[in-house]
């Protein structure tokens, strides 16, 4: 019980660390609903792993219902995970955390269908999964990757990858950063769309330059 507290006070420094919005470590305890669901989930687990199943689903029922975050008992959840604003969160019975995650509202770490076993996603360390994004099946995302808002991931994911869109894909995969869901950086998400466009223009302006030379000489020729 000790080593729980002391994990949870852990839990609370770091994200009244990272979070610019979080005034003390106080305020992160009596105020947040992601370190409150945290919480709960940290008793409901340790009743799952006790096979005191019911007790363990009430304790979660009761977290869902004051915090807006379904987290299964079962699901494994690694240190300093900060589920920041947290409504609409759900995380299944087989997905697994690793350490320094970070989880925006509206997020799924979901399953594909009613198959047995493991069905969720396993998170590694020092991931970020924006708002909205839906990560499905019993598949990896590696250490210190990125999860762009809304995008739906179906395929493992490698470590340091950013991944965006519907289906999601890789759009940059490198630039290790230590910790980069200590930075809670939405924003500088490569947009593939944009990316796309900016290649179109580039070669619409070598295609014009290209022609340009070709008239100069045929003028020349002509004179």
């Amino acid at each position: 019980m000790i080593k729980m507290i002391k994990e949870l006070l852990d839990d609370a420094k770091s994200i009244a660390q990272r979070d610019p919005a979080a005034k003390s470590v106080l305020e992160v305890i009596l105020l947040y609903s992601g370190f409150h669901a945290v919480v709960f989930h940290r008793f409901a687990h340790w009743f799952y792993k006790k096979r005191l199943f019911f007790i363990a689903r009430l304790i979660s029922q009761i977290s869902r219902f004051l915090t807006g975050i379904e987290i299964h008992p079962g699901a494994k959840i690694g240190r300093r995970l900060f589920i920041d604003h947290g409504m609409g969160v759900v995380i299944g019975e087989t997905a697994e955390i690793g350490d320094n995650c970070t989880i925006y509202h509206g997020v799924t770490l979901g399953g594909t269908g009613k198959e047995r076993g493991k069905r969720h996603p396993t998170i590694g360390n020092n991931v970020l999964i924006s708002a909205g994004a839906k990560i499905l099946g019993p598949f990896k995302v590696g250490d210190n990757s990125r999860i762009g808002a809304n995008a739906v991931v179906l395929n493992e994911v490698e470590e340091n990858t950013t991944v965006v869109g519907v289906p999601g894909r890789a759009v940059k995969r490198g630039n290790v950063r230590i910790a980069p869901s200590i930075e809670l950086d939405q924003v500088h998400i490569p947009d593939p769309v944009s990316q796309e466009l900016c290649k179109l223009l580039r070669r619409l302006e070598q295609l014009e330059k290209c022609i340009k030379t070709e008239n100069k000489e045929e003028e020349g020729e002509n004179k």
